[in-house]
C-alpha cells in the first residue's frame, strides 16, 4: 500500500509538508500543493479521512436534512449543495424526512446529534425550537433553506412578494379577470408556502382594486398533473373563464398550459399564464415565471457553512431573502378586451 512517505519522496518535500498539502490543514504554497497532489495521484495515495479528522478535528462531512429528493425544487437545491461541497472537498450525508413523527425524532435526536458531521443544512424543513436546541448543542454551523427559523441563519425567496410581483405583471398588461391556482390551504408545506403565495396574489389584486375573494382561488396539488386537472375543470366554461392565471408553481402553470391547449384555448391570446420557481421546463413552454434558482440557493448555503467553518461568525442569525428575477416569455400578453 502506498504511504505518505512515498508521496513526500516523489514530491521532494518533507512528510509533514505532504500531510499539510493533502489535508488542507496549514499553509503550503500552491506550487508545492500541486506537486504533492500530482505525486499522490501517481501512486494512488488517498488521505485517510479518519486520520485527517484526528489532526484537524473535522470529518469533512456535512449533514443535509431534506423532505423530498424526487421533486424538482428539492432535487435542484441538493445538486447545488453537492456540487459546492465536492468543490470544497467535503462529503455529504443525506437524511430524508418523511411525515412519520417517530422517524423525524430519530433523525434529530440520534443521527444528527451522534453522527460525526462538521455542519448541518436543513432544506425546506421548519425546525421546531426543540430541534433547533438539539442542533445548537452540536456547536457546529447550521444553515436553513426555505424560510425563517428562529436562531438559525436561513435563506429563501419572499413568497408573498414573489406572488405579488407575477400578479402585478398580469395587471400591468391590462388583465382584470385573474385567478390563482395554488396549493391547498389545508395541506400546507413547511413555511406556509401555499398561504403566502395566495396572500401575495390577493395583496396585488387588492392594491389594484380588483376582486380577490374565494371565487378567484382554486386549490390543487403543486404538480403538473394537479395544474392540468384543475385547469380542465375551470377553463372548460367560457362564461366564467378568467383571462389570466397566476399559478402557485411552474409545474401547475405548465399543467395549465397543456390543459388549455387540449381545450383549444390559445395561450397567450385567450389566456395568459404565469408561474413561480424558474423550472427547467419553463423555456420549453414559453412560460413567464419568477425564477428563484434553487441550485444557487444550495451553493449559497454551503458558502455560508464554509465561511463559519473558517472562523467567520454568521453576520445575522436570521432570514435572508434570496433574489429572484422575472423572466417574461410568450405565455403572457394583454387580454383581447384590453
Amino acid at each position: 500500500m502506498s504511504a505518505l512517505s512515498d508521496v513526500a519522496r516523489i514530491a521532494q518535500v518533507s512528510k509533514a509538508t505532504a500531510s499539510r498539502a493533502l489535508s488542507g490543514n496549514g499553509y503550503v504554497s500552491a506550487e508545492t500543493r500541486d506537486r504533492v497532489v500530482a505525486a499522490a495521484a501517481t501512486i494512488g495515495y488517498v488521505v485517510s479521512s479518519n486520520a485527517s479528522s484526528l489532526v484537524t478535528g473535522r470529518t469533512r462531512n456535512v449533514g443535509v436534512v431534506i423532505p423530498h429528493i424526487n421533486r424538482w425544487y428539492f432535487g435542484d437545491v441538493l445538486e447545488g449543495i453537492e456540487s459546492a461541497l465536492i468543490a470544497a472537498g467535503y462529503d455529504l450525508t443525506l437524511y430524508r424526512l418523511s411525515s412519520d413523527a417517530a422517524e423525524r425524532r430519530r433523525v434529530f435526536e440520534y443521527f444528527l446529534v451522534r453522527k460525526r458531521v462538521d455542519a448541518v443544512i436543513a432544506v425546506g424543513i421548519e425546525l421546531t425550537p426543540h430541534e433547533v436546541g438539539l442542533l445548537g448543542g452540536l456547536a457546529k454551523p447550521i444553515v436553513g433553506i426555505g424560510g425563517p427559523i428562529q436562531g438559525i441563519p436561513t435563506l429563501s425567496i419572499d413568497d408573498v412578494a414573489a406572488a405579488a410581483l407575477v400578479t402585478e405583471h398580469l395587471i400591468s398588461l391590462g388583465h382584470t379577470s385573474i385567478m390563482h391556482f395554488g396549493g391547498d390551504q389545508q395541506s400546507e408545506m413547511d413555511f406556509r408556502v401555499h398561504s403566502q403565495r395566495l396572500a401575495g396574489f390577493r395583496q396585488a389584486m387588492d392594491a389594484a382594486g380588483l376582486a380577490s375573494g374565494d371565487d378567484t382561488f382554486r386549490a390543487t396539488e403543486l404538480s403538473m398533473p394537479g395544474g392540468y386537472e384543475l385547469a380542465l375543470s375551470v377553463l372548460a366554461d367560457p362564461r366564467t373563464r378568467p383571462t389570466a392565471i397566476v399559478a402557485g408553481s411552474d409545474e401547475v402553470a405548465i399543467g395549465t398550459i397543456v390543459a388549455a391547449r387540449q381545450l383549444g384555448i390559445h395561450v397567450p391570446a385567450q389566456l395568459s399564464v404565469v408561474g413561480i420557481d424558474g423550472h427547467e421546463l419553463a423555456p420549453m413552454f414559453g412560460l413567464t415565471t419568477l425564477a428563484q434558482d434553487p441550485g444557487a440557493q444550495g451553493a449559497s448555503a454551503v458558502e455560508q457553512v464554509m465561511a463559519e467553518l473558517d472562523g467567520e461568525s454568521a453576520a445575522v442569525r436570521a432570514w435572508t431573502p434570496y433574489p429572484v428575477r422575472l423572466e417574461v416569455r410568450s405565455s403572457t400578453t394583454a387580454p383581447l378586451t384590453a
